[in-house]
């Protein structure tokens, strides 16, 4: 899974922050608990000489073994001594204990050198408010997405039913959002303006994101503006283009909105093929026809979509308007 560089800072500053206040929290209730019961600060003397015995043990040789199963049941005798004096004065029993958020890392983060779960779904949760932030993602899902705005008879110049055709549609989708892995299909979503195009890319964006992929969803106008800002501002970091093409999924919505430029022009075929060539998937919306994507695009460009994407003809009137109705 790949994560934006401001997802993988915040997430250390999270776990950073439990950990500090976890390990304030464990210190003044030690200060509590020995103003209290002074006895307990006998035990830990205990505990800390067990523990620099068994350093010492270490170079014992042969007896080493023995004398150290003695010290860990001399430290358990102890530990079991504290949690009774603490039960005795209405304390809970783990109360010196440090209250991590998640005891298997201790909020480091990582297992062993490896990443802790809580971690993991700690960068899932800032990838979903990354999408929050731009997106009315949490309005747009599969239960949501209503079939009874598309007319039921058959299209006479397409020789199909809309509404049967966008159930069809439906149905890919959500397929499309459960199945999804990094050898995912890109899709085309094709078709007039207030057809639903948005809002199954969305639908697909919040699946796929609860997985712990990492998506990036922007309009078009806002997609290539950050970009040109990037290129042509001093340092020249290029960090929004590189998430942009390592994201496990890249959504563009409404594409042909922006004003058309040679700069947008050779950014889209950057974009569609250089994940092409990775093997990442990409879900285009657009209101175009393919005459007209050519003609803003290029045949260059135009033909690696049409050649490689899956196209999804959406079908119907604008919602948007039969709504107001």
């Amino acid at each position: 899974m790949s994560y934006s560089k401001a997802a993988l800072s915040k997430a250390t500053r999270i776990l950073e922050s439990r950990r500090s206040k976890a390990q304030r929290i464990q210190l003044a209730r030690h200060l509590e608990v020995t103003e209290k019961i002074p006895a307990v600060s006998e035990y830990e003397a205990q505990l800390s000489a067990t523990g620099l015995a068994v350093v010492k043990a270490i170079g014992m040789g042969s007896n080493a073994e023995e004398y150290i199963k003695q010290l860990s049941e001399l430290n358990l005798s102890v530990q079991s001594g504290i949690k009774k004096l603490l039960k005795e004065n209405g304390f809970p029993e783990d109360y010196l204990e440090v209250p991590y958020t998640c005891k298997k890392c201790m909020d480091t983060g990582f297992v062993d050198g490896f990443v802790c779960e809580c971690r993991k779904e700690l960068l899932n949760q800032i990838s979903k408010d990354e999408l929050s932030a731009v997106s009315p993602i949490q309005n747009c899902r599969f239960d949501n997405f209503s079939l009874e705005y598309y007319p039921k008879p058959v299209d006479e110049q397409l020789g199909l039913s809309p509404q049967k055709r966008m159930g069809e549609i439906l149905e890919y989708c959500k397929c499309y959002a459960e199945d999804f892995d990094s050898e995912s299909e890109s899709l085309y979503m094709h078709g007039a303006t207030g057809l639903g195009k948005t809002h199954l890319s969305l639908a697909i964006a919040n699946t796929v994101a609860e997985k712990g992929y990492r998506v990036i969803y922007d309009s078009a106008q806002n997609l290539f503006s950050s970009l040109e800002r990037e290129k042509f501002s001093y340092g020249n970091s290029y960090e929004r283009e590189a998430e942009i093409l390592d994201c496990d999924l890249l959504i563009i919505d409404d594409l042909g909105s922006e004003f058309s430029t040679a700069f947008t022009t050779a950014a889209m075929y950057n974009i569609v093929n250089t994940r092409l060539n990775r093997g990442k998937p990409v879900i285009i919306s657009t209101n175009l026809t393919e005459t007209e994507l050519e003609a803003k695009y290029t045949q260059r460009i135009t033909s690696r979509i049409i050649g490689n994407y899956v196209s999804l003809l959406f079908l119907g009137r604008d919602i948007r308007q039969l709504k107001k109705l």
